[in-house]
């Protein structure tokens, strides 16, 4: 796979509407079948108790998953089927970081974890899903480039 690809792949993640409305914080660097995607804490995102809430566990688990399949699918966006997690730890300060692995490819579904860190690099959370191809083209009209 080419770097350009993944830069795209970059900067589509960081211009989409939730990432530039609610995790503003974001950094995101994508490789061949792994994604790495750094989030600072902030109490926006806390539940009643004062740690995030689990909805931000979940979406730096999916999106690092998410892009290290699509950083080997250079033709068109993939889809989560499913994704299940598990929370370790609460977390309510710092930067967390999930990192998303691919572990299994074949023609129509692909296997993926990530496992979610709080600073201190002890696991917090972590992850795995099942994603398949769509029939939408990576463009820039997606946010592709």
């Amino acid at each position: 796979m080419s770097p350009e690809h993944y830069n795209k792949l970059e900067r589509m993640y960081l211009q989409a509407n939730i990432n530039t409305e609610l995790y503003d914080t974001t950094k995101v660097k994508i490789s061949e079948e792994i994604a790495q995607i750094e989030l600072e804490i902030s109490e926006q995102y806390f539940h009643a108790l004062g740690a995030i809430h689990g909805s931000v566990y979940f979406k730096l688990l999916d999106d690092a998953a998410f892009f290290a399949v699509n950083s080997i699918v250079t033709d068109v966006f993939v889809l989560t089927t499913s994704f299940n997690i598990n929370l370790v730890r609460p977390v309510n300060k710092g930067i967390i970081t999930a990192i998303g692995k691919v572990k299994f490819k074949s023609r129509g579904l692909f296997v993926a974890e990530s496992i979610l860190y709080n600073e201190d690099g002890k696991e917090i959370a972590f992850g795995t899903g099942n994603f398949a191809k769509s029939k939408i083209e990576l463009s820039e009209k997606i946010g592709y480039q």
